[in-house]
């Protein structure tokens, strides 16, 4: 299975929205045809209606077997959670198949930075985690369970981390995908790794500083994370963190 991740487009100002490297973004992981593409919150800046009308134009574009779309702090902005629900439905559920499970957890909260998963949700996911026998099992969701490095004082990052993780790690989950602090990183705890997106299409970038999305390949025998630069090369993870700063040259 092919995952390509975009998160964190925040549609809105032209200041700092992308638009030419959102369009650009979209052409690249068109032609890699994916599995599915996971496009994990902040679609807009303000989470006014026509941040999100603008934004789905832009992911209507995307062809793919199936789309996963969770909502952001920024989306959650201004009621914006109510206009997000309309255009792009629920913020959360799950897809699977004989081969994989993916559950997608709405972390975002009405005009909060921080994030949230809840005891409902955490419900959902062990009931559909507990259920999955032999398949892969990967959680999405926007807020981070770990703290990012390059990122400034650690803020934002889903309050109750403590029970997700220990639930993350008793039911085996292969994989963690999030955005939110607009950098590229990964970490392993345990059986789990979790991969981090940069952003895609903002001028607002942290510890990274180019527009980037990830591509995931996923198989029996493990994950393989690699980051695309929007127009540009395809790095492994695993330079990304042994790099001090980012491994483009220029």
């Amino acid at each position: 299975m092919i995952i390509a991740q975009l998160s964190d487009i925040h549609c809105g100002s032209a200041e700092t929205f992308l638009k030419d490297k959102l369009a650009l973004a979209i052409r690249e992981v068109n032609r890699l045809n994916p599995d599915v593409v996971v496009l994990s919150g902040d679609l807009t800046e303000n989470g006014f209606k026509n941040e999100f009308e603008e934004a789905k134009r832009f992911i209507d574009q995307i062809k793919c077997r199936r789309k996963i779309i969770t909502m952001g702090n920024h989306d959650a902005k201004y009621t914006g959670f109510l206009i997000f629900e309309d255009i792009f439905g629920l913020p959360s559920g799950t897809y699977s198949n004989k081969n994989y499970t993916i559950i997608y957890a709405n972390t975002a909260r009405p005009d909060k930075e921080e994030g949230r998963i809840g005891k409902d949700q955490t419900e959902i996911v062990v009931k559909a985690f507990e259920e999955t026998k032999n398949a892969i099992k990967i959680l999405v969701m926007h807020h981070h369970l770990i703290p990012v490095p390059d990122t400034g004082l650690e803020q934002a990052i889903v309050e109750d981390a403590g029970d997700a993780l220990k639930v993350v790690s008793k039911l085996g989950v292969n994989l963690v995908i999030s955005g939110h602090r607009h950098r590229p990183w990964t970490w392993r705890l345990n059986d789990t790794q979790f991969i981090f997106a940069g952003a895609v299409s903002t001028r607002k970038l942290r510890g990274f500083f180019e527009n980037s999305y990830n591509i995931i390949k996923v198989d029996k025998r493990g994950v393989v994370p690699s980051l695309k630069i929007v127009g540009g090369p395809m790095i492994s993870f695993d330079k990304i963190v042994s790099e001090k700063r980012s491994p483009i040259k220029r």
